[in-house]
Formats: C-alpha cells, structure tokens, sequence
C-alpha cells in the first residue's frame, strides 16, 4: 500500500511515538545521537526498524521517520548542542514533544530557534519550592 502523504505538512504524530525512536537509540547505545549526529546508514538502519517494529499505519511510520530525521538536522545546530549538553537527558522528552506537534515542511525542516526557545523554556529548573520569604531573608 501506497502511503499518500504531503511533504510541505508532514502529519503530527504522539510524542509515544517519537519516544519509541529515541528508545530504540538508546537501547542500542546510541543515545547521543542528537549529540554527535548519525551517519546515513545508521539513519537507514534506523529507519528499516521503525517500518519492522512500530504499528501503526504506514502514514504514522512515515510521519515518524521525518520528523525524526527533521529532529536529528535541527539538533546539528551549535546552541542546540549546547542546550543539550546543559540540560541532559530530561531534553530529549521535551524535544520529543516538541518535534510531535510542531509544524514541519520537509524541504525547510523545523524552526531552529522556535524549537530552542520551547525546549529552553520547557526544560528550565524553576525554583518555586523556594519561598518568596527566604528570597527577602536572604536579601537583609
């Protein structure tokens, strides 16, 4: 069956989805994917086990092999890197997120500074088990 799908507004998918991809990276030790990047082979091999292991219908294993591949070209950038590198691992569930709901046109890919603002935004430590009284304590 022939997948019919429109490359200028891939589909959304469910973050679960985009999960089971990077679950798939970590589980082979590639976790640093985003980090260091991969090859187009290991791209394609990537690829080959989301068409075997995911169900789900072919326009959700397509929509999901793009996005993850639309994820992987933005995280080339440096101050995505760097993002990475300053938050950890709790990125990845936000950039999952993220990477599921937001617009993407295939021949312009994800909006790199869209994308780093929402991660940033979503993946900051806030400290607001801190009391707005030991804030003006510790300022006397």
């Amino acid at each position: 069956m022939r997948a019919n799908i429109d490359l200028a507004d891939v589909p959304v998918v469910e973050a679960r989805e985009l999960h089971f991809v990077m679950d798939m990276l970590i589980r082979t030790g590639q976790g640093l994917a985003f980090l260091r990047g991969l090859k187009e082979e290991e791209i394609r091999s990537l690829e080959a086990r989301i068409w075997a292991d995911f169900e789900g219908s072919d326009v959700a294993r397509l929509a999901v092999a793009l996005r993850f591949r639309a994820l992987l070209d933005v995280f080339a950038s440096r101050r995505l890197k760097a993002l990475f590198l300053d938050r950890g691992f709790r990125l990845l569930a936000s950039a999952a997120r993220e990477a599921a709901r937001r617009p993407l046109n295939i021949r312009f890919g994800f909006n790199a500074q869209q994308l780093l603002l929402a991660l940033d935004a979503g993946t900051t430590v806030t400290f607001s088990s801190v009391r707005e009284d030991t804030t003006l304590a510790m300022a006397a």
